[in-house]
């Protein structure tokens, strides 16, 4: 893993990666990952971007405080750490947590993002409206992770186990996800703090960052840079009219399913993400 950098931003200590020269592009890992999902496509992007990887507030060796997890906390956290860095504006890609703090920063601060792409998620208004028996099948963990206290009590008891159920069950090409990387998440989330960190950007899900949502669809802001949306085509999303969903909340939205790929496309499938990615950011 490349050494991390440390900037102090919005009152915490925050780690990131930074790669290559050009304009700035902005990765933003989800759960249960950290920076390290970006290793099979950090290079390749780098050669064209400045590339910044941080960790999230909460995750892996970013600060863990005990509050500040609604997405409009730590995309402003995001948004100084790029500062700090000397840049005003940057493309971002989100994934899965990450893409929700990014869809965030896009609606706060449409000015400071001059491309979003977002892997494998539809907005988190869209997921409790459609909150039926198959997408709670599919995402009972949001509702699981909710709750004070019992997640961590019963995933801390053996946090190799209960990564690793996500890491087999999202997984269409299961040799991504390699034992070094499962190892890296493993030993992140074993440190102190780290699963409740992680639990704790799930809470503020509801009622925070669905009270922010809903204020926003009520004012009518949308997307108004361009989107790409790119999801694993065997995950739950290839059920899901999910091009059309973000076609909802954008101006101008393109995308589609990557094909043998479950949740984890920079590392199941990172040449056929590349293959996407990089038109769009040079377009």
């Amino acid at each position: 893993m490349r050494e991390l950098e440390t900037a102090t931003v919005n009152g915490i200590r925050m780690s990131y990666q930074r790669v290559g020269d050009g304009p700035a592009l902005v990765l933003l890992h989800g759960w249960p990952q950290t920076s390290y999902c970006w290793h099979k496509v950090i290079e390749p992007l780098a050669r064209t971007h400045t590339v910044i990887a941080p960790d999230l507030r909460g995750y892996g060796h970013t600060d863990k405080p005990r509050h500040g997890y609604d997405k409009r906390t730590m995309a402003t956290d995001v948004a100084e750490l790029l500062r700090s860095l000397g840049f005003d504006t940057a493309k971002v890609v989100g994934h899965d947590r990450g893409g929700r703090v990014a869809h965030r920063w896009a609606l706060d601060r449409p000015a400071e993002v001059e491309r979003l792409a977002v892997l494998d998620i539809i907005p988190t208004r869209e997921m409790w409206r459609r909150l039926d028996a198959p997408v709670a099948r599919g995402y009972w963990h949001w509702l699981f992770h909710l709750q004070p206290d019992l997640p961590e009590l019963l995933a801390g008891q053996n946090v190799a186990g209960y990564l690793g159920y996500f890491f087999e069950r999202w997984t269409h090409q299961r040799s991504g996800l390699t034992k070094d990387a499962v190892d890296e998440y493993v030993r992140a989330f074993s440190a102190p703090g780290a699963l409740r960190a992680g639990f704790d950007d799930y809470r503020a899900s509801f009622p925070d960052d669905a009270a922010h949502d809903d204020e926003d669809a009520a004012a009518g802001r949308r997307l108004t840079m361009p989107v790409l949306a790119l999801w694993g085509a065997t995950g739950l999303l290839g059920s899901l009219p999910t091009l059309e969903i973000w076609r909802d909340y954008g101006t101008s939205v393109t995308g589609e399913a990557i094909s043998e790929c479950g949740h984890f496309l920079a590392e199941e499938q990172p040449a056929a993400v590349l293959d996407r990615l990089l038109p769009f950011l040079a377009a």
